[in-house]
């Protein structure tokens, strides 16, 4: 029953948040953008990286759905 409540502030919410946005630091936008232009990310260190979860588990679960073999 109490979905008209919620959903009423929800709607109350996205309402501020639509027609008011608040007050913006242009200048810190600025220097985040700006930045130094390096990502803090070493890409060098995933060429040796290697992601074979899905093969360690393919077998271990059984699909529960399929059909027993004779």
């Amino acid at each position: 029953m109490g979905r008209g409540r919620a959903k009423a502030k929800q709607t109350k919410v996205a309402r501020e948040l639509k027609y008011h946005s608040p007050n913006t630091d242009l200048t810190a936008l600025q220097r985040e953008l700006a930045g130094s232009g390096k990502s803090e990310h070493n890409f060098d260190d995933d060429k040796n990286f290697v992601d074979d979860d899905d093969e360690d588990h393919a077998d271990d679960d059984p699909d529960p759905w399929a059909r027993p073999t004779r």
